[in-house]
């Protein structure tokens, strides 16, 4: 005996859960979205909310809940889509049944982002309608249609992302310079795009190196110009060391530009990373008006060079920090505080490292104005001696700071790195394109690849030299001119201080040696 079916009919919406006997009017919202914030864009912008609003408040079994727009922001992902995510949080919130927008590529190019707010709002009974598609996400095709149109439209924003790579790699090619004008300080937009001296804002730049030159940290230069009420390149009131320390080492500021410094790793993230050598980068030399010139910018580079190695122990807590050094540990000096609290109160300067290591250092400590006159009597033997120190430079200079023989190192060194490197690109490219014996490939690829290690460790190696010699010259010349005007002194100069002292070493009260910055040394007493 055959069994017997009975059909019970449905009695509620499957997505809603509601009584399909239930009329309640809809609650619906619109999305719309542009992606740039050009004039054209801008009309469509405007259009799109007339259009929607329109529309949803003409149907009678509608309610209107509202427009959501996001204006001038694309849509790889939805995080900084204020209005996007404000829409979904209402949505569950159960302010709205129906979500309308133009297309799959207006509500997220991003296929991951699409389907998990697709089914997020699914779940919850929200339905959304894109009107270019005619896709209805209750609708049984739906989401395989959202799957295939969100790819399409993922793969155009990466074909977008990929033309507009090229674009700004083939600017970096043709060598022309972009900055964030807006936050970049020193220079502003020419008419050409390129880069024209802000001369207001160039003198904090030369005080920012003339802070440096004197012995002040990042940190202290930071510390100076938040006290003087200068803003950053942010527009910001409080500065920090990095800030400062961006400044003193972008190679624009003496007139060179090093394009690609940093590139976009996911199109859809937006990651950058800082350029390790994976692409090209370009350097131009001469690209706009100089702040400050290469040789002292070199300097500065060489001096930061040397706070590094000092393992971080350089200080400027005052303009004694990290320009007195033990003759027994060769650690800095610092200042101490004796008697804080009462009438007896002195700083004095001794080793830092005094007491901590097993070896008690045996030096001794001086106060201010003991090293003071140290300096002083040091600077007057010197101008005794000056017109020999002069006269002895101006034999030497020629073959002392002859930069010819590098230079000759150096462009041979370059030229065999790029044909290294073209060889190993060439490699690379025949192994995709032939089916080549992997063991061969390798061994030709490591041999090739510490080939062009090797050269441009030696290369590395030649720059440094070259550039030690150029700012050890502007040192010295630098020095000769202060002491050319120097006469005797009879009181401390601060400025005679920071120009022409390198450090004094401390060994005991007998035997203390001053060196200054041509390397000429002098007993002190």
């Amino acid at each position: 005996m055959a069994n017997q079916i009975t059909k019970i009919p449905a009695t509620r919406h499957q997505h809603t859960s509601r009584s399909i006997t239930h009329h309640r009017k809809k609650k619906v919202a619109a999305y719309a979205r542009v992606s740039t914030d050009n004039e054209d864009q801008v009309t469509s912008y405007e259009a799109q909310i007339d259009y929607y609003t329109t529309y949803i408040k003409g149907r009678t079994d509608w309610d209107f809940a509202g427009m959501y727009a996001d204006e001038g922001i694309t849509a790889t992902n939805t995080t900084k889509r204020v209005s996007f995510k404000q829409m979904v949080t209402d949505a569950l919130a159960g302010k709205i049944d129906l979500i309308v927008t133009k297309s799959v590529s207006r509500f997220a190019r991003n296929t991951v982002d699409s389907l998990t707010t697709v089914r997020q709002l699914k779940e919850k009974g929200i339905e959304i309608y894109f009107e270019k598609e005619n896709i209805w996400t209750f609708d049984s095709k739906g989401e395989l249609l959202i799957t295939i149109m969100s790819s399409l439209a993922q793969e155009e924003s990466r074909s977008i992302s990929e033309n507009c790579t090229w674009g700004q790699r083939k600017r970096f090619a043709d060598g022309k310079v972009t900055v964030p004008f807006g936050q970049f300080l020193g220079y502003d937009r020419g008419e050409d795009g390129n880069l024209v001296l802000n001369r207001a804002q160039a003198v904090i730049i030369r005080k920012i190196f003339g802070l440096f030159f004197k012995g002040l940290s990042l940190y202290g230069i930071a510390k100076q110009l938040s006290k003087e009420e200068i803003l950053t390149p942010g527009g910001k009131a409080i500065w920090n060391a990095n800030t400062v320390r961006r400044i003193l080492t972008n190679e624009k500021y003496k007139g060179d530009a090093l394009l690609q410094k940093s590139y976009t790793v996911d199109f859809l993230t937006k990651k950058k990373k800082v350029n390790e050598g994976e692409i090209p980068q370009y350097y131009v030399q001469g690209n706009h008006e100089a702040i400050i010139s290469s040789e002292v910018f070199n300097a500065v580079q060489r001096q930061l060079a040397i706070r590094r190695k000092d393992n971080g122990h350089y200080s400027s807590a005052g303009m004694f920090s990290s320009k007195l050094k033990c003759g027994d540990c060769a650690s800095w000096y610092g200042s101490k505080v004796w008697h804080s609290t009462d009438k007896y109160r002195r700083v004095i300067w001794q080793c830092n490292h005094k007491f901590s290591g097993k070896k008690k250092c045996q030096t001794p400590h001086f106060d201010e104005a003991e090293i003071k006159q140290i300096f002083i009597n040091a600077v007057n033997k010197l101008f005794s001696d000056k017109r020999d120190i002069i006269d002895n430079f101006n034999v030497i200079k020629a073959e002392l700071f002859s930069t010819e023989e590098l230079e000759k190192k150096e462009k041979k060194l370059e030229d065999e790195a790029m044909v290294i490197g073209d060889m190993i690109q060439e490699a690379i490219s025949e192994n995709t394109r032939v089916a080549l014996n992997q063991e061969d490939y390798e061994r030709q690829y490591n041999h090739l690849v510490e080939k062009f290690e090797l050269v441009s460790m030696r290369q590395n190696k030649i720059k440094e030299e070259l550039i030690e010699k150029k700012v050890h010259k502007n040192q010295v010349e630098k020095f000769l001119k202060e002491l050319e005007n120097l006469d005797l002194i009879t009181k401390f100069d601060e400025d005679l201080w920071c120009s022409l002292l390198e450090h004094i070493t401390i060994y005991d009260k007998e035997k203390i040696i001053i060196t200054f910055k041509d390397g000429t040394e002098i007993k002190g007493d």
